[in-house]
């Protein structure tokens, strides 16, 4: 049987999994067949509004993202394989993690979503991190309660549900108020040998704003928490509309528990096992590495959360990836095409990276900082992107580049080094993905550099986090086996992937390159201070 019977016979028989994931610029569904690997996609652009100072997605937005998405991988079922969807095995949902979205007992929205965006929770974050002795960061959906709260919101008093997208898409799916461990774990801190929440942490927040007269306890309006293989329910007819008005699409297959797009880029990357970690790169750039066991101290520039299976896991993140970068290319970009050079992008990409393997170690002694954004890994409210040269350097193409691409993963180091030096933590396989490191052996090699560790590319991760739902949601029929078992015998088995391993001499530069990049922050604090 060819390979388009094979798709055709799944969609027709009903053996497909689905999975659709709501991310910051595009909605991405992605049908996967018995053997695991898509059949089709379907995608939605959209993008968050900033409304009276808050990054927000409009409900009525997400049902129409949603539907287009679905109804642009119907067409593509229809037009590739002359079949139509009408029924799958299995189904999931995942959305950004955190950010606050509440409701009352009618289910209706009693505020505006305020997502991961948003920086407005400093003073909340701060008290709950004390107060938990665990650190709470500011997109958490706990931040933004208590936040409220101390905002003396009139809205509080009235929660019937407070939710995460993933959450909130999956109850209209399927009428259950569930969630799963991984985004759950960026609502409230999880007790990882429970599950689910921290008990005693409920309590203490219960205890703190007992004298508000809530009718309400935490842990009766935040959804129930669910393991990647539970079964979270199954669509509904109502729910099925949701998804497709042509009322083409059938209800009642079986849900897995909604997840965040960090718990299915783990399980895109195969990185949920122990001792294995996944970077990815874009915009932000953040590594998440699955712990043994718990941290020592409490780190303030380190996230603790969840794999979708439950396990620890220590995430550094950093508002600062690739954006000043990419600005640096454009300039030459249009350098060229006032010369009258026609230009072509990924090829000006790829040729200016790969100039950077021609550099110094440790870039000439040239130190830049990424910083668009304010930077909390480094303690830094606001971030003004910063080139510093010694005129004795040597100012080559070469070293700006690698300068500028060393830069980019500074602040990861900065986190990475709290859990490699001061809590010992130990990474054996290391997964990179993300636009940086679309230029073959350049950033890899540096992140290797950076890490000191090998460092993993490939197409393993597919059609990304939808994907990486479309597995969860197929997962819910071999939970027999660990989520780290079947992934590495199910899916990736035979995955092709190139892996670098850190080159000495760059080690050593990137060390000294650290050292300007720590000693230099006081550059970088004063040009905030300037304005």
């Amino acid at each position: 049987m060819d390979t388009n019977e094979t798709a055709r016979a799944a969609v027709r028989s009903g053996s497909a999994a689905l999975g659709i994931e709501f991310g910051s610029t595009r909605i991405k569904a992605v049908l996967i067949g018995p053997d695991l690997l898509p059949i089709a996609t379907g995608g939605h652009e959209w993008r968050a509004s900033l409304e009276a100072g808050i990054w927000t997605y409009s409900l009525d937005d997400v049902w129409r993202g949603a539907q287009a998405a679905v109804a642009d991988l119907a067409a593509t079922v229809r037009e590739q394989l002359g079949e139509e969807l009408r029924q799958v095995k299995a189904l999931g949902v995942s959305a950004m993690m955190h950010g606050y979205l509440v409701l009352d007992a009618e289910g209706e929205q009693l505020v505006g979503f305020r997502t991961w965006q948003n920086t407005m929770t400093q003073e909340a974050a701060g008290e709950l991190t004390q107060l938990f002795q665990q650190n709470v960061p500011q997109r958490w959906s706990v931040a933004h309660l208590y936040q409220a709260i101390l905002n003396g919101e009139e809205h509080v008093a009235r929660i019937d549900y407070l939710t995460t997208l993933s959450a909130y898409v999956h109850w209209k799916l399927t009428g259950e108020r569930v969630l799963g461990v991984g985004d759950a774990s960026g609502m409230f801190p999880i007790d990882v040998a429970a599950g689910t929440y921290h008990q005693g942490m409920l309590a203490q927040f219960d205890e703190l704003v007992a004298d508000r007269g809530y009718p309400w306890k935490l842990a009766d309006i935040l959804p129930e928490v669910r393991r990647a293989g539970e079964n979270a329910g199954q669509l509904t007819e109502a729910g099925a509309l949701l998804l497709d008005p042509t009322g083409s699409l059938q209800a009642g297959a079986p849900m897995a528990p909604p997840e965040g797009d960090a718990g299915t880029g783990m399980v895109a990357t195969n990185a949920v096992a122990q001792r294995t970690a996944n970077v990815s790169a874009g915009t932000s750039i953040f590594a998440m590495v699955v712990l043994e066991g718990p941290l020592k101290a409490l780190h303030e520039e380190l996230d603790l959360v969840t794999t979708p299976a439950g396990d620890l896991v220590a995430m550094a993140h950093c508002n600062n990836g690739a954006l000043d970068l990419s600005a640096w290319v454009n300039v030459f970009g249009e350098a060229l095409t006032a010369y009258g050079v026609e230009v072509d992008t990924g090829r000006l990409f790829e040729t200016l990276y790969r100039s950077a393997l021609d550099g110094a170690p440790d870039a000439g002694g040239m130190l830049a900082y990424n910083f668009v954004a304010g930077e909390h890994v480094v303690g830094l409210e606001e971030g003004r992107p910063l080139f510093v040269r010694h005129p004795s350097n040597d100012f080559s193409l070469a070293n700006f580049m690698r300068t500028h691409l060393f830069a980019a993963l500074g602040a990861l180091r900065v986190g990475m080094d709290v859990l490699t030096l001061d809590e010992g933590v130990q990474v054996d396989s290391m997964f990179a993905h993300g636009g940086l490191f679309k230029t073959e052996g350049v950033a890899q090699g540096f992140l290797a550099a950076a890490m000191n560790t090998p460092v993993s590319v490939g197409e393993i991760a597919g059609e990304g986090g939808a994907w990486g739902m479309a597995l969860l949601a197929a997962y819910l029929d071999a939970a027999d086996r660990s989520l780290p078992q079947w992934l590495a015998e199910e899916v990736f088995a035979g995955a092709e992937v190139s892996t670098m391993s850190p080159d000495p001499r760059d080690v050593e530069g990137f060390n000294r390159f650290m050292d300007r990049f720590r000693r230099g922050l006081v550059i970088e604090r004063a040009a905030v201070d300037v304005g």
